[in-house]
C-alpha cells in the first residue's frame, strides 16, 4: 500500500464545447429579446423621472 494513492483523485477534464452555429431563427429571437429589454429599460427610466401615479390608497380617519 502506497501512501500516495489515498484521497480523491483528480477528475478528467471535460472536453471543450463547440461554438454553436446560429441560424436565422436564433438571430431573430436574440434581436427581439434585445429590443424588448431596451424598451423595458427606457420605460423604467421614464417612470423613475415622474412621481408616484396615485397617492391615494386607504385613508384612515382620526376616529377609533
Amino acid at each position: 500500500m502506497s501512501g500516495r494513492e489515498g484521497g480523491k483523485k483528480k477528475p478528467l477534464k471535460a472536453p471543450k464545447k463547440n461554438a454553436k452555429e446560429l441560424d436565422d431563427d436564433d438571430v431573430a429571437l436574440k434581436q427581439k429579446l434585445k429590443e424588448q429589454e431596451k424598451a423595458l429599460n427606457e420605460a423604467k427610466a421614464k417612470a423613475s423621472q415622474k412621481g408616484p401615479l396615485v397617492s391615494g390608497g386607504i385613508k384612515k380617519s382620526g376616529k377609533k
